[in-house]
């Protein structure tokens, strides 16, 4: 698989419990305590995702994950046992890409880390989709509105590819969690919610529309 996972946490416990699922799923993991040491392993190595804790000591979880997106789009998944709707938001406004409560089933965190890397590494994609003021390259993971590059998390990105490929269709957040997550995990669908929500801010453009007591679509083009 030869995929490298860098953990920065601080309870040895957790790193224990998250570094040999992964290690025997065939990921080659690095495990770190806190967020200077994870800053620092980020710089040395070449990573294809982080699980990072939020309460870290020396820099916490939210400021590592806005000094690493400030270098890089690699994904990020929280691991957090800050659970209220704020302490996600934050999580989401920081560009995580996944967050992650304790107590957490390692099941759950497998899930989650094959389907978000699955996505990140199979998109070989050349095509150019435009939309009213968006356009988006598929190929090089980029989204512009009105010519201004919005930056978007892997999460988003994908949400609002899955939207321009399908206008007019309306997505259930199960649809979503499948499609787009790779997983079915009920009682997620709150993630759905915080992800359409941060990419119609950052999108700023007010296309992605919510069909009451369905989901979600971007319409099509009259």
């Amino acid at each position: 698989m030869d995929k490298k996972i860098l953990i920065i946490e601080d309870e040895a416990a957790i790193q224990k419990i998250l570094s040999e699922p992964l290690t025997f799923a065939g990921y080659n993991v690095t495990a770190v305590s806190d967020g200077l040491e994870g800053i620092n392993e980020f710089h040395r190595q070449k990573f294809d995702l982080i699980l990072l804790d939020i309460m870290l000591p020396k820099i916490d979880g939210y400021t590592v994950c806005e000094m690493v997106r400030q270098e890089s789009q690699i994904p990020i998944i929280l691991l957090t046992a800050l659970d209220t709707e704020d302490d996600q938001i934050k999580g989401f406004d920081k560009l995580a890409d996944d967050y992650i409560t304790k107590p957490f089933s390692i099941k759950l965190v497998l899930k989650r880390v094959e389907a978000l890397l699955r996505r990140t590494s199979s998109n070989m994609a050349t095509d150019i989709i435009c939309y009213k003021e968006i356009t988006l390259s598929e190929a090089e993971r980029q989204v512009y509105v009105s010519g201004n590059e919005v930056a978007l998390t892997h999460l988003e990105f994908e949400i609002l590819l899955l939207f321009l490929k399908n206008r007019g269709r309306v997505f259930t957040r199960d649809d979503l969690l499948n499609l787009v997550w790779g997983y079915d995990f009920m009682g997620d669908e709150k993630g759905v919610n915080f992800h359409i929500m941060n990419l119609r801010k950052k999108l700023n453009v007010d296309y992605i529309e919510t069909v009451r007591g369905v989901g979600y679509k971007i319409a099509r083009e009259n």
